[in-house]
């Protein structure tokens, strides 16, 4: 967080530079033609467009972040339910289907959770263990009515935790466009350039305006990078939902 803001403070500076010296070397004389009416039209256009680039950025990394969240949710939940049907069948097939999933969590936990912070592929590991849960799960011929709907529950609940898990890698894997980022990097220069086509006189006026909203911009594109990675960052989901059950 501190080097978000620091890095936001910096381009503020630097473009609160960039107007000193526009003004000490280059200051508008006073025969000029004031250019307040186009600048204004010009800029407002960039600003709407620019905006509408900054929210759709924003609303597809939030929508991603909320996804990966409720992902992980529902798969932490569907392995504890698993965990704790494993006591309604045999006892000696629960004891090994409740070790199984704990080797499961563990997995996804302590290997998982870390390559999905690096973009890293999550491999076949995962997969393997949920077949073994799956394989556990099925019910003898002799099992009683009440084994017998315990396993048709605990099928289905692995049937939940498979596809959470299938969102999750996706979540993990997906990014924002680089044709966004294109717009945010270049709309936001443009955006800031164009505050120098006003003829303000005043240079302390002049200097907060370009500082607050280059610091804005500087912000909001900070927030969208950092949702861009929904197991890394600021704002990454964490292993908290497994952690808190197992």
């Amino acid at each position: 967080m501190i080097e978000s803001f620091a890095i936001v403070l910096g381009v503020a500076l630097l473009a609160a530079a960039a107007v000193l010296i526009k003004h000490r070397f280059w200051p508008p004389g006073p025969d000029d033609e004031p250019r307040e009416d186009v600048a204004e039209y010009i800029s407002m256009m960039v600003g709407v467009l620019y905006a509408l680039v900054l929210g759709l950025a924003l609303v597809s990394v939030w929508d991603a972040h909320s996804g990966a969240e409720d992902h992980t949710a529902a798969e932490a939940s569907a392995a504890h339910q698993v965990h704790l049907l494993a006591s309604g069948l045999p006892a000696r097939q629960g004891d090994r289907m409740r070790g199984e999933i704990e080797s499961y969590v563990r997995h996804v936990a302590d290997t998982e959770w870390p390559a999905m912070a690096e973009r890293a592929p999550l491999g076949t590991t995962g997969w393997q263990l949920l077949d073994k849960v799956r394989a556990t799960s099925q019910v003898p011929a002799d099992a009683t009515p009440a084994q017998q709907a315990t396993g048709q529950e605990t099928l289905a609940q692995l049937s939940i935790l498979d596809e959470a898990r299938r969102g999750r890698e996706a979540d993990s894997a997906e990014q924002l466009s680089p044709v966004i980022w294109f717009g945010l990097i270049v709309g936001g220069v443009l955006t800031i350039a164009f505050m120098f086509m006003f003829g303000v006189r005043r240079s302390f006026t002049h200097v907060v305006m370009v500082m607050g909203l280059s610091g804005l911009i500087t912000f909001t594109v900070l927030l969208i990078y950092q949702m861009d990675s929904p197991f890394a960052g600021l704002f990454a989901v964490d292993a908290t939902p497994f952690t808190r059950y197992f």
